[in-house]
């Protein structure tokens, strides 16, 4: 036993060897260690395992200021996000963009397939995110595009399903532009903008033409400017396009789209050679506007006095305080090359687009996020209130329409005038401080600019008629010496005049123009000319390819007609009066020989006896008053004012009847040969008109006349008069009164006038020189200086009265007596009505005293009108003593026999004169 024992333990000493106290401490320690990273590998392996992640892809240009913003904002946004989530993160893959968009495909490709990114973000141009919308269609990527679009292209979520736009279309800015121009009354721009794929496609110049013609202006020329990249010379290059602008009369620039270095070339040129002087305006749109926060310094002092529109935020909020402190401070760290660390519009959408995806990962919980679909739909239906605005989709791109705020450069930065949005149009505060002239324009004007100006290279042609019918309007000579043309005619005096009163040097020359008047204003139009000076008609037509100034001189389409010279008429002496006049002169006449009669014969014995004489003597009175010859003696007072008043009338009266007929007795009357156009049309007459203006075309078109002679010029009318030609001739109205002040005895006017616009220069549509042109000439008709030239050419001391006045004019007609004529019958109508009250009242005073009983009043009555029939009959009236023997005083055997008693014919003349005045009473 004992043998086995040692054996036994020499057997488990190495055991117990390798268990003694030292080594069982290290292997112990050794174990934990190993045990503790174990643990730790595989705790760590399932962290790892639980926390997933989303893979960006960001297509930037990461060199320029754009990209540099873009980037510092988007890992920025991506550290927030990570920094707050226990189990998702975020993964950011930035690759730069190339100039050409082309590349935006590959790009697209390899962060697809290399980087295994769940959804792209940026682009530099719209064309970019349409081409990597094509990369991510069939892999099911979204795509968040930064650039804007000038409009949405139709179809666009069936063609690009996974494509969602973080940036608003640019029409909405272009309708911004347009009412700016149209508050300022411009009417002509200037388009300037950088040829890159950019804006080749997009379409902004026609939504910008269309936008400025719904506001009555137009674009004179539109600068395009190749890429700034491509230049190898860019500021020789940009020297020379921008004195080209110098040419053009438009000094209203509008800068749609340029990179920062083109436009800091630009407005440097520009200065120089005084296209940022007075009287010009520019406009810059959002794609500068948006970096006068963190723009060179340089740029901004050479677009002094300049308007941009700049996209607006709010700038107050603490949530875009605590961000822009991140940001400059980040910024300044990454990019110790900048100078200006301020953030602008594209950081701020960069970081809204991060914020939009973490959002929709928040809700996909992080385990969802390798669905894209699931995680597109997220993406869309987001709706927060991000640091560049609401972000809230519809249709995959941002619902809520942009508001712009309109700014004005001035020293190293800019100040606000107001906010614009399409449905509140200009704010209060932008209107206010535009109508007081707040802003400060270019070469420190103080009023708003005209927007125009000359060209200093060449000066404006101007189409002068060279054949003009009536050269009193228009005469182009040849000196003979200096073989140089000579202009002059009332259409030259009143433009001379016009520049001088315009109060701007107008450099032009006037051009001989052979033709007639509408290819003249058609070379206004094609831009042949700039304008037409000379007596052009305003027509319809016209308008609607030139601008005409306000009128000079009416318009107006008539007949002339040769005259004949009228016999002496039997009947002339009724002429002086229209046949109202003669009614109502015999019916006053009438009327007043009645009130004369009725207030007379009760007093006046010359107007008593029988009807015959009584209506002989009132009619003798009334006419031979009218020749002052009456006898007649007038014992009332009433009568005596009714005789007066007509006196008055009478004497007016005569000496305008005496006046006319003298007038018609000594002038010869002029007969037209024609007397209507219904008469030339029936019988199919030749009618003459002038043969370079619109007269053929109208005669022809509208009045529906086929024979139509053209006459070049004014002395043909005479000879094609004389000779039969032509049996009436159709002039204008200013034509008519210089044919007619040499013709006056020979022909006149008949028939209806045409009316038109009148006769004004004519310049190019939309020419703002139109415009000032029309106030110069408003001036001159106030002034009177344009009656003065009217007077100069065309009026005549030897003119003739009658030349164009009709028979019916001389006449004297009732609407130059009727006052006089209301005024006698008044009074004599007053007189009339006091005599007949009287009447009554001395009748009624009478009744009351000889108050009779019933049965006499009866036998009175027929009594009373016996006796009155009698005197008006001039019969002597008998008693009611004697009425028993009245019918016998009518038999044929009454006798006459004198009384013997004297006494007896006392009596009986005072029964006659009792009776008499029973009779009366």
């Amino acid at each position: 036993m004992k043998k086995t024992g040692p054996s036994f333990h020499s057997k488990i000493m190495p055991f117990h060897l390798s268990r003694r106290k030292p080594v069982s401490k290290l292997s112990c320690f050794s174990s934990l260690v190993l045990a503790y990273f174990l643990f730790t590998f595989c705790f760590g392996l399932v962290v790892e395992a639980d926390k997933s992640v989303t893979n960006i892809g960001a297509i930037i240009d990461v060199d320029s200021r754009v990209g540099k913003e873009q980037k510092t904002a988007m890992i920025l946004a991506v550290q927030s996000f990570n920094d707050n989530s226990r189990n998702h993160r975020l993964n950011i893959y930035f690759k730069d963009t190339s100039k050409d968009p082309v590349q935006a495909v590959s790009t697209a490709q390899e962060l697809i397939g290399e980087k295994q990114v769940q959804v792209i973000i940026g682009t530099r141009t719209w064309e970019e995110a349409a081409l990597a919308a094509d990369v991510g269609k069939p892999a099911q990527v979204p795509v968040l595009s930064l650039a804007a679009a000038s409009s949405t292209p139709l179809l666009t979520q069936n063609r690009w399903p996974f494509l969602v736009q973080m940036a608003t279309d640019s029409l909405e800015q272009i309708n911004c532009i347009a009412a700016i121009v149209n508050s300022y009354q411009w009417r002509k721009v200037i388009a300037i903008h950088e040829d890159n794929s950019y804006f080749a496609d997009s379409g902004l110049l026609p939504m910008l033409s269309e936008a400025l013609q719904n506001v009555g202006a137009a674009i004179e020329y539109n600068l395009i400017l190749p890429p700034f990249s491509s230049l190898s010379d860019p500021e020789g290059f940009v020297r020379l396009e921008a004195a080209n602008l110098m040419r053009k009369q438009s000094r209203v620039f509008i800068v749609l789209h340029s990179s920062l270095p083109l436009a800091t070339h630009l407005f440097r040129e520009a200065k120089q050679i005084g296209l940022m002087g007075r009287d010009s305006a520019w406009i810059l749109t959002d794609s500068i506007s948006d970096f006068l926060d963190s723009v060179d310094p340089n740029l901004v002092t050479s677009a002094q006095g300049a308007i941009g529109i700049k996209s607006n935020y709010s700038e107050s909020n603490r949530h875009f305080l605590d961000f822009k402190d991140k940001f400059r401070r980040n910024f300044s760290l990454e990019y110790q090359d900048e100078d200006n660390w301020n953030l602008g519009i594209h950081a701020l959408k960069a970081y809204d687009s991060i914020t939009a995806i973490a959002e929709a990962v928040k809700r996909l919980g992080g385990y969802n996020n390798s669905n894209p679909k699931l995680l597109l739909n997220e993406i869309v239906s987001n709706n927060f209130a991000g640091l560049s605005g609401e972000i809230r989709f519809h249709g995959r791109k941002l619902k809520q329409k942009p508001v712009y705020k309109i700014v004005n450069i001035v020293g190293r930065s800019y100040k606000e005038l107001g906010i614009w949005s399409s449905e509140l149009s200009f704010s209060e505060s932008h209107v206010e401080e535009k109508g007081n002239i707040l802003v400060n324009w270019p070469g420190e004007l103080d009023r708003v600019p005209k927007g125009w100006a000359v060209p200093t290279d060449a000066p404006m042609r101007i189409g002068v008629p060279q054949d003009d019918s009536f050269p009193a309007f228009v005469m182009v000579k040849r000196d003979q010496k200096t073989n140089e043309m000579k202009y002059d005619g009332f259409c030259i005096d009143i433009f001379e005049e016009v520049i001088k009163i315009m109060g701007y040097p107008l450099h032009y020359e006037f051009v001989p123009f052979d033709g007639n008047f509408s290819e003249l204003v058609g070379n206004v139009s094609n831009k042949n000319l700039d304008a037409a000076v000379g007596d052009v008609t305003i027509l319809a037509e016209r308008s609607r390819i030139v601008e005409f100034t306000l009128p000079f001189m009416e318009s107006g389409l008539s007949m002339i007609v040769p005259v004949k010279t009228e016999p002496q008429m039997a009947w002339i002496f009724m002429k002086p009066f229209t046949r109202n006049m003669w009614m109502v002169t015999l019916a006053i006449i009438f009327y007043t020989m009645f009130v004369i009669w009725f207030m007379e014969h009760q007093c006046n014995q010359e107007f008593k006896g029988t009807w015959k004489d009584q209506l002989g003597t009132a009619m003798w009175f009334t006419f031979s008053s009218l020749f002052y010859a009456h006898r007649e003696e007038i014992k009332s007072n009433y009568t005596k004012l009714v005789v007066v008043m007509w006196l008055f009338v009478v004497l007016v009266l005569t000496s305008s009847y005496e006046a006319s007929l003298t007038s018609m007795l000594t002038v010869s009357r002029l007969e037209p040969t024609v007397t209507s156009l219904d008469w030339i049309m029936k019988n199919n007459k030749t009618v003459g008109c002038d043969g370079d203006s619109f007269v053929e075309d109208y005669l022809r078109n509208v009045i529906k006349l086929q024979n139509i002679k053209p006459i070049s010029s004014q002395e043909h009318y005479s000879e094609e008069f004389k000779k039969g030609n032509i049996a009436a001739a159709f002039l204008e109205l200013p034509y008519q009164k210089i044919f007619l002040k040499n013709h006056c005895k020979e022909y006149k006017v008949t028939g209806p006038t045409y009316s038109f616009g009148g006769i004004g220069f004519a310049f190019q549509k939309n020419s703002p020189i139109a415009r000032d042109v029309s106030e110069a000439i408003l001036t001159l008709m106030e002034d009177g200086k344009l009656k003065r030239l009217k007077n100069k050419w065309f009026d005549s001391p030897d003119s003739c009265s009658n030349s164009d006045a009709g028979l019916e004019t001389e006449r004297l007609s009732l609407k130059s007596f009727w006052g006089l004529y209301l005024v006698s019958t008044a009074i004599s109508t007053f007189c009339f009505l006091i005599f007949v009250l009287r009447l009554l009242k001395k009748k009624f005073k009478d009744s009351k005293e000889h108050a009779y009983d019933l049965a006499q009043t009866v036998e009175a009555v027929p009594n009373t009108i016996v006796r009155l029939g009698q005197y008006f009959h001039g019969v002597r009236p008998k008693s009611l003593r004697r009425r028993r023997t009245f019918n016998k005083w009518n038999s044929s055997k009454i006798e006459l026999v004198s009384p013997a008693d004297p006494s007896q014919i006392f009596q009986a003349s005072s029964l006659q004169n009792s009776e008499l005045q029973e009779i009366i009473e």
